[in-house]
């Protein structure tokens, strides 16, 4: 029982801690609120509707553009995006302003 929850617990702070967390924080800092619903860009990384069918498909289908996700599944979306070889290209100026680029 202990090792379950050892193992839910590492698991838990590993999905609350993206890989460049600090990084898409810093992004965020130059872009729009976490719930910004305004068109083209949504959410506090001001993703467009294709990135987020893109690289977070599923909760695009269950909660629709991100201003209605969690900062977290934002943070995933563009670390998904990352890791897909896009780096921080998607956000040229922010990306640069947080020395990323």
């Amino acid at each position: 029982m202990q090792a379950w929850r050892r193992l839910a617990s590492n698991l838990r702070r590993r999905a609350q801690n993206p890989p460049h967390k600090l990084a898409w924080l810093c992004i965020h800092r130059f872009e729009g609120s976490w719930r910004d619903p305004n068109p083209p860009y949504f959410g506090g990384l001001q993703m467009d509707v294709r990135f987020q069918r893109t690289y977070g498909a599923g909760i695009f289908r269950l909660k629709g553009t991100a201003d209605h996700w969690t900062p977290i599944e934002q943070m995933w979306a563009a670390e998904r995006a990352h890791r897909s070889g896009r780096g921080f290209y998607p956000w040229p100026n922010t990306a640069r302003y947080c020395g990323l680029i």
